[in-house]
């Protein structure tokens, strides 16, 4: 990832609330764009989206067909499956440009498999609400693995009256009909029989772990949660170049809206069967101007489009 990892901590290590129970389930990533000519690289982010766009606009079997055609050919058809350039509720927030960056970061940092390309899926199904955001699975060892369903938002503020929404977002995605909605998804694309990272007999195992008569009890012990919080942020704003302070300033900030994050979810959330068992991993990554962003992501989508 081209990008850098800032801040990368178990949540104990950083929580600024010894009263918060259970944290031992909780991890805290920090990433930076950097500067460049005193100004936030814009060009540099919008390459990241359009270098993973792939793989959460496309299925596998599309991605494929395409190699042969070139990236221009798999930019065309992904931006195809974009709902952002419709005008529709969607249009401006900047919700697709979230899931995408999660998607880069599960995939260059946690070495996830995008099992379920989930922008392709709700086009496909005509509904935008199908879930979580990202849906991903990561090979521990040759007999093991983990299931993600990842949570994605794209604000202009990250203070407290924006955190509610975000846990309850989340509290929906560890619910027991959403677990066993996601992995009849998972189990039934086609896309899980095509990676070449997952052996025959691992591929039997998740298949099997994530039958719909299986017990969810016994999946929330490897299920883990990322929350991607993409922010607007003054001090990136105003900053012109990667300075020590600055990097400072939004560790410290990070630490103090991890904390105030946790402690929402956990007041809300504990009531969830085994909440205890499930990992649960807070992203933050400030952008100089959630606009700017936006803008020129439809402008960018409707060339390819057009």
């Amino acid at each position: 990832m081209k990008f850098e990892i800032i801040l990368n901590e178990i949540f104990d290590d950083v929580n600024l609330d010894d009263t918060l129970n259970p944290t031992n389930n909780k991890s805290v990533l920090g990433i930076i764009n950097d500067f460049e000519d005193g100004k936030w690289r814009y060009e540099k982010f919008q390459n990241f989206v359009w270098n993973n766009i792939k793989e959460t606009a496309l299925s596998y079997s599309e991605r494929q067909a395409l190699l042969n055609d070139g990236e221009g050919s798999v930019l065309i058809e992904s931006a195809k499956k974009l709902r952002l350039v419709e005008g529709d509720k969607s249009f401006g927030k900047g919700s697709e440009i979230a899931e995408i960056v999660l998607y880069g970061i599960m995939k260059k940092h946690y070495k996830a498999l995008p099992i379920v390309p989930k922008i392709f899926y709700k086009q496909n199904q005509n509904d935008e609400a199908k879930g979580a955001d990202s849906v991903h699975i990561v090979v521990e060892s040759e007999d093991s693995f983990s299931l993600w369903f990842g949570e994605s938002k794209f604000y202009n503020s990250i203070e407290n009256a924006r955190l509610d929404k975000i846990v309850d977002s989340v509290k929906d995605s560890i619910s027991l009909n959403k677990i066993k909605k996601e992995n009849g998804i998972i189990t039934n694309l086609s896309d899980i029989n095509d990676f070449n990272e997952i052996s025959d007999d691992l591929r039997a195992k998740i298949k099997s772990s994530l039958s719909q008569g299986e017990s969810i009890d016994n999946i929330k012990p490897i299920l883990n949660i990322p929350i991607l919080l993409l922010y607007e942020c003054e001090k990136t704003k105003s900053g012109t170049s990667l300075t020590d302070e600055y990097k400072k300033e939004v560790i410290a900030y990070h630490k103090e809206r991890a904390t105030q994050y946790f402690k929402k979810q956990i007041n809300k959330c504990t009531d969830v069967h085994l909440y205890e068992k499930i990992n649960f991993h807070i992203i933050l990554f400030p952008v100089a101007e959630k606009e700017q962003i936006v803008n020129k992501f439809i402008q960018i989508a409707k060339v390819y489009r057009d």
